[in-house]
């Protein structure tokens, strides 16, 4: 059974920094490896939709809503089942639980996310 762990969100200044993190666990017994799943990280306030941030696809093709475009970078560790979200000129509308999972999003790969709160 595949896991995913986010983790790294804490509560930051505007302007500021942060990077998330996402591990996957339990590929051994998928049919799919990490490194072939697209990989993209979502990010939901509360009674708000989740909505895709950053995508990567295998080789590391990214792309990016426009909200977040020039700010975020998203980027992948295969050997390491893991993805970053590296957030730089963070803004309060950058608030959120981020979210990693596949792209469309699987259903049994959500986790628990990690709080992200940009307030001065």
């Amino acid at each position: 059974q595949v896991q995913l762990v986010e983790s790294g969100g804490g509560l930051v200044q505007p302007g500021e920094s942060l990077r998330v993190s996402c591990t996957a666990s339990g590929f051994s017994a998928s049919p799919v490896s990490f490194k072939f799943h697209d990989w993209a990280w979502y990010r939901q306030v509360p009674g708000g939709e989740r909505e895709m941030v950053a995508l990567i696809h295998p080789g590391g093709i990214s792309r990016y809503a426009d909200s977040v475009k020039g700010r975020f970078t998203i980027s992948r560790d295969d050997p390491r089942n893991t993805v970053y979200l590296q957030m730089n000129s963070l803004k309060a509308d950058d608030t959120a639980v981020y979210y990693c999972n596949d792209q469309p999003p699987r259903d049994d790969f959500w986790g628990r996310g990690t709080q992200v709160t940009v307030s001065s």
